[in-house]
């Protein structure tokens, strides 16, 4: 009797392998298989995009430089006169001492002041930094400086421009933060504290952004004791705010758009991104889970002007199109200049 069971269960046993084996098998057959794909590539296709990537990653000339560094610091300077020094906001900086030291001494305006500290700061750069180092960094801080003298002589400084706290405290915040993101996408600095920086890192074990953390508190600190609680509180506000908008400013400048299609013309759409766009594109093979059937994917990565065209296009070609969009602020790699 226990030999006849113990014959079942091997029976049972070889039974069960051999269906788990024909469900392999028939799993086998009903996934096509993934393959590499070679396609012939028009030589003129290529050439166009080596070109277009190569422009792409070119840093930009000298000329366009020279005007984003200038709109960069000309957007700071007017933040400066026209929010930060009426409502007394010292968030930190060359700016918030300079709007602290012109209440102290009310005979001289925040741009002397300025152009004090920031002559100081060039010195100390100029002997503990090499000078190659830090030849932008001293002009944006003279031409910061001289932006805020000249637009006091226009913009009165002891009146808000719009008479709200908190209006003058939202573009106090916004304006420096856009002109920063402009300055620092370039590779270039405002100069002022970013010389300290420099110095700091060079010469010193010292966190940097701790280090010029706790000067910007201590700054704060000064201005809630001289200008009161209320005003202590917006500079709170405003430097915690300072440093999340500019590094949303750089993200938003920096963003771009990584796109994957899944359609029924993948060729079709694959010759709008390389002869339309001038972009490229990664081509793979795959299979939908549950209908078995071999697809084609798409991804590439484009601006959001081009993101948009691909999209109407292959919904065009193809109704039925499987998209998505996801964004990403750091791209490395030929085509995208710089740390995008």
């Amino acid at each position: 009797m226990a030999d006849e069971h113990e014959t079942e269960s091997k029976a049972w046993a070889i039974e069960a392998a051999a269906a788990e084996a024909a469900s392999r098998a028939a799993e086998e057959v009903h996934r096509p298989p993934v393959v590499p794909m070679e396609r012939v590539v028009d030589r003129t296709d290529i050439e166009r995009g080596e070109r277009a990537g190569q422009k792409r990653s070119q840093e930009p000339g000298f000329p366009r430089f020279f005007a984003e560094l200038n709109l960069g610091l000309i957007l700071t300077a007017f933040a400066i006169v026209a929010f930060k020094t009426p409502n007394h906001f010292a968030f930190g900086g060359t700016s918030g001492v300079s709007v602290i030291l012109s209440t102290l001494f009310p005979t001289l305006p925040v741009g002397v002041f300025m152009w004090i500290i920031n002559a100081v700061l060039v010195v100390l750069g100029f002997i503990f930094l090499e000078r190659k180092a830090i030849l932008w960094s001293v002009f944006a801080s003279f031409a910061l400086s001289a932006y805020v003298s000249l637009f006091e002589l226009f913009i009165p400084t002891d009146v808000s421009m719009t008479g709200d706290m908190w209006l003058d405290l939202c573009f106090a915040v916004i304006l420096p933060a856009l002109g920063s993101a402009i300055v620092f996408d370039i590779g270039a600095s405002t100069g002022g504290t970013d010389i300290l920086a420099m110095i700091l890192k060079r010469r010193t074990t010292l966190e940097i952004g701790r280090a010029l953390l706790f000067v910007d508190i201590g700054i704060v600190a000064i201005a809630a004791f001289l200008y009161g609680p209320r005003v202590g509180l917006y500079c709170v506000l405003g430097l915690f705010a300072k440093t999340l908008v500019v590094d949303k400013a750089i993200e938003s400048i920096h963003l771009r758009k990584v796109c994957t299609v899944i359609c029924s013309e993948p060729l079709k759409v694959e010759e709008f991104i390389v002869k339309h766009l001038n972009r490229t594109a990664t081509i793979s093979r795959g299979y939908g889970a549950f209908s078995g059937k071999c697809v084609t994917v798409i991804m590439s990565v484009l601006s959001r002007r081009e993101a948009v065209q691909l999209r109407r296009y292959a919904r065009e070609v193809d109704p039925g199109a499987f998209i998505t969009i996801v964004d990403s602020s750091e791209i490395v790699g030929k085509g995208f200049r710089g740390t995008n």
